[in-house]
């Protein structure tokens, strides 16, 4: 594995519209959060696999500004699924992992940093979408056996299916291997990456999950360890072409399923357009700095040794985590990311589109 591979692996992008709106707290009584995906969402998964630290952050600086010491969580603090669950009146949702049986409470943690949708993603070292799905149908066979088919139909139907996935299939495609796009056009490989995403789609609908929430991949090429990489730190064109591409196919799809699949509903985020606006401008969103990291080494502190456990004991941290966009070259802060839950939570269709997630999580009839 590369250092270059290394560096743009695991992404948890830009920062969004910061507001003072306060958040209405209003989900169904039955409403749980299942959440798959990479480290965008994952709150410990690769605490508990055999892995290395390049795909781990259960050491400090991670999690000081909230948990006050490191939970796995690649930010300073809690993540954008951490705020859903609160806005939902749901606790912190843990790693699938690390329930016990008869511990369900409010929904299951299946993202793995590093995941991609594609199966040989950094195979070995994670836990791709695929593997997800089958631990989702692991926890629907518990919940039937431990509350009873009914309750547990129904916990599952009424439950939202929040998935971030895509970023690593194509850090990986840039990276490791450069010459891919040279027998493979780029809209080939993203409708490879589309393909696994759909079928892992459809899988959860067959398990019986109708509400899903879509984060789209962000700007891709700007985050530090790209940025790092380039001629005078600009943006990789390549990879935010990726992104685009992604972005434009996720969503046909989700329109298709939509009209393919009887009570399919869902939200995208749309990450990409957010972030480069608050990349560019960060100061008119309430941050110090959007390009360069708070944690790491390097241009842009974009090199991924933010906590001197990846192979590199020295790095330099900032003072103050919240006037950064990035914590570290690939992730965001918590301010971050409670912008972005915000956002997810009751933004407009600019942002947050068909359904916010306010809207998913709302009692029928309200």
């Amino acid at each position: 594995m590369s250092t270059l591979t290394l560096h743009i692996m695991l992404f948890a992008v830009f920062a969004s519209l910061f507001t003072s709106t306060r958040c209405d707290h209003q989900s169904r009584k039955d409403a749980a959060l299942f959440i798959f995906g990479d480290s965008v969402n994952d709150a410990g998964t690769n605490n508990y696999i055999n892995t290395t630290a390049f795909f781990r952050a259960n050491f400090p600086p991670y999690g000081e500004t909230f948990f006050r010491y490191p939970t796995g969580r690649f930010t300073d603090g809690r993540l954008i699924v951490d705020f859903i669950a609160e806005y939902a009146n749901l606790p912190l949702i843990p790693p699938y992992l690390q329930m016990k049986d008869g511990e369900f409470m409010g929904g299951a943690n299946f993202a793995s940093a590093g995941a991609g949708a594609l199966v040989d993603t950094y195979k070995g070292y994670v836990v791709d979408l695929k593997m997800q799905l089958k631990q989702l149908e692991q926890l629907e066979k518990k919940l039937r056996k431990e509350m009873g088919s009914e309750k547990a139909k129904a916990i599952i139907k009424e439950g939202v299916y929040l998935i971030s996935i895509g970023s690593n299939d194509y850090g990986v495609a840039l990276f490791s291997d450069p010459s891919l796009f040279q027998s493979l056009s780029m809209e080939d490989y993203v409708g490879m990456v589309i393909g696994n995403i759909t079928t892992v789609l459809q899988g959860i609908y067959k398990v019986g999950g109708r509400k899903f929430a879509m984060i789209g991949i962000g700007q891709l090429g700007c985050v530090p360890s790209m940025r790092s990489l380039t001629r005078n730190g600009a943006c990789s064109d390549e990879a935010n072409k990726l992104a685009k591409l992604h972005n434009v196919a996720l969503t046909a799809i989700l329109a298709k399923l939509e009209t393919q699949l009887q009570g399919f509903e869902y939200s995208y985020f749309d990450y990409y357009t957010t972030g480069s606006e608050r990349i560019q401008y960060p100061s008119k969103y309430g941050f110090k700095e959007g390009k360069t990291a708070c944690c790491g080494s390097g241009p842009y502190r974009g090199n991924s040794t933010c906590g001197g456990q990846r192979g590199v004991k020295e790095y330099s941290l900032c003072r103050h985590p919240e006037k950064y966009m990035f914590f570290d070259a690939n992730h965001a802060s918590e301010r971050a990311n409670k912008q972005f839950a915000q956002l997810m939570w009751n933004g407009s269709p600019s942002v947050i589109r068909p359904h916010n997630l306010k809207s998913l999580f709302k009692h029928e009839g309200d």
